[in-house]
């Protein structure tokens, strides 16, 4: 997607600070956090939103939940983390390319929103 924000940031066309990255998925910081550790992990393929997600791209989803585990134990993030995605406007996607809040290192209220 040409005018697709997080498509922008994947090809370099647009900075960020990179945390991870293979060929599948590509995780950096977030400009605006709202956690000490607040990592935006996304898809390199472009999936709109979450209920776009089907058999032909699910193995995608997959693989971004073993990269959040990965650098959770990278990071020695032994007091837990939240992981949230937002579909639609609604619940406040803001960015029409599928992403993951990975979110660390302060207390979180329940319930969510």
């Amino acid at each position: 997607m040409n005018d697709c924000l997080f498509c922008k940031i994947i090809k370099g066309e647009i900075p960020s600070k990179k945390i991870y990255e293979d060929e599948t998925v590509y995780v950096f910081e977030d400009i605006n956090p709202t956690a000490p550790i607040h990592y935006l992990v996304i898809p390199k393929e472009h999936i709109s939103r979450l209920d776009e997600v089907n058999e032909s791209n699910s193995a995608v989803i997959s693989h971004i939940y073993e990269v959040i585990a990965k650098l959770s134990k990278e990071m020695d993030i032994k007091d837990g983390f939240r992981v949230v995605s937002n579909c639609g406007e609604t619940a406040g996607q803001s960015v029409f390319h599928i992403h993951f809040h990975m979110l660390a290192g302060r207390d979180f209220g329940w319930p969510a929103g």
